[in-house]
């Protein structure tokens, strides 16, 4: 749960994790291709991540009138079994992602293949009233949580300072100026302009929200980096939740990974099917 620390500032050591949008089956679509090619197929799942990426796979060797018994969950074990993973990277999951700090989310985007971002602006959103994520291993000792906090609170009563008294100095027609800005900048201008610089004392724990779109391929291979016991503790949490909600939306796709408890709380993730 949050801590609320004054009016400015809350903690956070939890990620939130809203699924915002899935694949569409268009069956119709799906039907009047196998029918302009004469063959009759159905898959049994109907989640349409699972159909899409069954399809590609048919579609690669033609084998809709040669399905596996077992059906779709069968047909993707042995997708996963044998490694083709390039089928995966059909199904897509757009999710919104909050309570992270900006030192998870530069770890977050360094993952590239097969995933789009759009991450909050620090330039355009106040800082002012703000969130902090603290680490575990931090929160759970008084000592360590005191200088924490200390620090935090100390850098966020800098940013407020920073952007007030840089927005009060740029309405000065020769500070505009000096800032490359028009002598005569507007309020929007200069409050932009002083934030971009405040920003510069904002401590990695920042709270960031960002939009992620991903592939299954390309979770899998997240789920498996940042669900390690050798990551990073707080992406490792975000690498749990996500599997929870990707295992409920498709099983057939991300139902092999196990969760194996850790002594910090979190859960190491693991497959007998990595590096699909």
């Amino acid at each position: 749960m949050p801590t609320v620390v004054d009016a400015n500032v809350t903690i956070l050591t939890s990620p939130q994790v809203y699924l915002l949008g899935k694949q569409l089956l268009q069956q119709a679509e799906l039907d009047r291709f196998l029918s302009d090619h004469g063959v009759s197929w159905g898959s049994d799942s109907e989640v349409a991540a699972e159909v899409v990426t069954e399809t590609a796979g048919r579609v690669c060797y033609m084998s809709f009138q040669r399905p596996r018994p077992g059906g779709n969950a069968a047909y993707l074990h042995h997708i996963k079994e044998v490694g083709h993973g390039s089928v995966l990277e059909h199904a897509v999951w757009n999710f919104v992602i909050t309570g992270i700090s900006r030192s998870l989310s530069h770890e977050l985007v360094r993952h590239r293949a097969g995933w789009a971002y759009s991450q909050l602006s620090q330039r355009y959103v106040d800082e002012s009233v703000a969130e902090y994520v603290e680490p575990d291993i931090i929160a759970g000792d008084p000592e360590l949580h005191a200088l924490w906090l200390d620090a935090v609170t100390h850098a966020h009563a800098a940013y407020i300072a920073l952007a007030e008294k840089l927005n009060a100095k740029l309405a000065d027609p020769a500070a505009a100026t000096a800032a490359m800005l028009p002598p005569d900048a507007d309020r929007t201008t200069r409050r932009k302009t002083a934030r971009q610089a405040a920003r510069s004392v904002l401590p990695n724990a920042t709270e960031t929200k960002i939009s992620v779109t991903a592939n299954a391929r390309a979770l899998r291979h997240f789920l498996e980096q940042r669900g390690s016991r050798h990551a990073e503790p707080e992406i490792r949490k975000l690498a749990t939740v996500m599997l929870d909600i990707l295992a409920t939306e498709s099983p057939n796709l991300f139902g092999d990974y196990i969760k194996t408890p850790l002594p910090d709380g979190t859960f190491e993730l693991t497959t007998p099917f990595p590096k699909v």
